[in-house]
């Protein structure tokens, strides 16, 4: 299992999500936290590339050997890619959350949301 860490370069939503932001488009996956809390995880639900996604909602679950949890988008926009790779290898969320573990890959509709998220100071005092 992956170090406790919080990239400077990634932003957090509240719900444990973080995003790395490229343009109009932003990779999403959960935090540190998340997977800690969530213990090993075992299978990764992910939703279909072309779907849409808004910001605070969920839009795909992990199931980990302590709970099936959803995991709530950081932003607003359509999935251009999903992280294939994790029904295979789902324990990535755990062993690299910020990198193999990446879960889908959206283009921003709205990115004025992007000032709501948090950047890695304020989302780690609201884990204290």
């Amino acid at each position: 299992m992956a170090d406790a860490s919080y990239p400077t370069e990634l932003l957090y939503h509240s719900e444990h999500d973080w995003a790395r932001i490229d343009g109009d488009t932003a990779v999403f996956g959960i935090t540190w936290y998340a997977q800690d809390a969530l213990g090993e995880v075992v299978f990764f639900d992910p939703p279909e590339v072309g779907s849409s996604v808004s910001a605070g909602e969920s839009y795909a679950e992990v199931e980990s050997v302590k709970a099936v949890s959803d995991v709530v988008a950081p932003l607003s926009g359509e999935i251009v890619e999903v992280n294939l790779g994790l029904g295979d290898t789902p324990e990535n969320i755990n062993n690299d959350p910020y990198g193999d573990g990446w879960m889908v890959k959206v283009k921003l509709s709205d990115e004025g949301e992007i000032a709501s998220l948090l950047d890695a100071a304020a989302y780690e005092a609201t884990l204290s």
